[in-house]
């Protein structure tokens, strides 16, 4: 077991080789190329890893959705305007019921937006992006090492689930090296059990509504809803499994910080001040454990990379009001985040902010 300097995305593709991925299918596209630049470079020497650099999003997601289905433990890695394209064929993965991994290593948007700047503006379209209703699982991790672990977890939720799974990261996290023992992260592997193409039992993959035996079930209401709470209830119990959090900083205090990703490193030097709620699992909410812990607080704040999406989550969850502190356009420093807390009356004695800057924080 040797610590090695790691880098976030590097980490992602090494936990994919952990989980049992063989096939990798891609675009380019920043900050996630360093995960198919991985890819290529290991395919090269590992004649049992395939490799295809497609032409575009749309071309990679249906490729590892091919491959899913032809018995390959498959993955793609993206950014924003990259799995915007990729949402007909998620829809596609749930309905059919397809196992793979797609990675979104979020950057600011909307657009092309910001390729080199971080953002935590996707988190609605990792769960509402596709047409229809489905459940999506949904993992954030926040240091190198759980780019590995939770790529393991992610792969694992996808052969249970028999979904696409998403793995959000962002270009602070993608790009940071630090140093790891990957080798000291032991994740049970769960191995494919669904049969590949042309083997075994009979099987549909047809996009539209179908009784089991492929005859169409277009304006059948009754025989839809059946398979779409069969569906949820069997996914929703895949993701118990895996309802990963952390509450930590200084438990006492009378307020609570929600943050995830790489916000709450961010935020560190506040930890005297404020606990601390760090959802790794986004979707399915973690709805129960932050049940459990949030009427301790008079107060809750959200800090993330974008307008409030979580924040209204939590709201819902809640049924309470909580504070926001936006880090837009990339700004994901200390120094935005207490320029955010004081503009709503909340910034600890001790801190001192730039009472000059032009931002509007809220």
């Amino acid at each position: 077991m040797t610590k090695k300097l790691v880098q976030g995305n590097e980490a992602v593709f090494k936990g994919a080789v952990k989980a049992g991925a063989t096939f990798f299918a891609g675009y380019p596209i920043s900050p996630s190329s360093e995960i198919l630049a991985q890819a290529s470079v290991h395919a090269a020497s590992h004649p049992e890893f395939r490799f295809l650099q497609e032409e575009d999003e749309i071309a990679s997601v249906n490729a590892i959705l091919g491959g899913s289905l032809a018995g390959a433990k498959s993955f793609t890695a993206t950014s924003g305007p990259g799995f915007s394209l990729m949402q007909e064929a998620v829809g596609y993965g749930h309905k059919v019921g397809i196992p793979c991994v797609i990675v979104n290593v979020m950057r600011v948007g909307p657009g092309t937006g910001m390729p080199t700047m971080p953002g935590q503006g996707d988190l609605n379209q990792t769960r509402y992006g596709s047409t229809g209703d489905y459940t999506s699982i949904v993992f954030y991790p926040s240091t190198v090492a759980e780019c590995y672990e939770y790529t393991i977890h992610a792969f694992n939720a996808a052969e249970e689930s028999r979904s696409p799974v998403i793995l959000l990261s962002d270009a602070f996290l993608g790009h940071l090296n630090e140093v790891a023992d990957l080798d000291e992260i032991d994740v049970p592997v769960v191995a494919r059990t669904l049969e590949p193409l042309a083997k075994g039992s009979t099987r549909l993959f047809s996009g539209v509504a179908t009784y089991p035996d492929g005859e169409p079930a277009t304006a059948d209401s009754d025989e839809f809803i059946r398979q779409y709470y069969e569906s949820r209830d069997q996914r929703q119990a895949v993701a118990e499994k895996y309802a990963f959090y952390e509450h930590g900083w200084n438990k006492d205090a009378e307020t609570l910080v929600i943050a995830f990703g790489i916000t709450p490193r961010v935020a560190r030097p506040l930890a005297p001040y404020f606990a601390l709620f760090r959802p790794i699992r986004i979707w399915p909410t973690l709805d129960k454990e932050l049940a459990e812990i949030a009427p301790r607080y008079k107060k809750i704040i959200v800090i993330e990379g974008s307008d409030g999406q979580y924040a209204n989550v939590v709201e819902r969850m809640l049924l309470r009001r909580v504070e926001r502190v936006p880090l837009l356009g990339g700004r994901m420093s200390i120094e935005a985040i207490t320029l955010g807390l004081d503009h709503i009356g909340m910034l600890p004695a001790g801190f001192a902010v730039d009472k000059t800057s032009p931002v509007k924080v809220g």
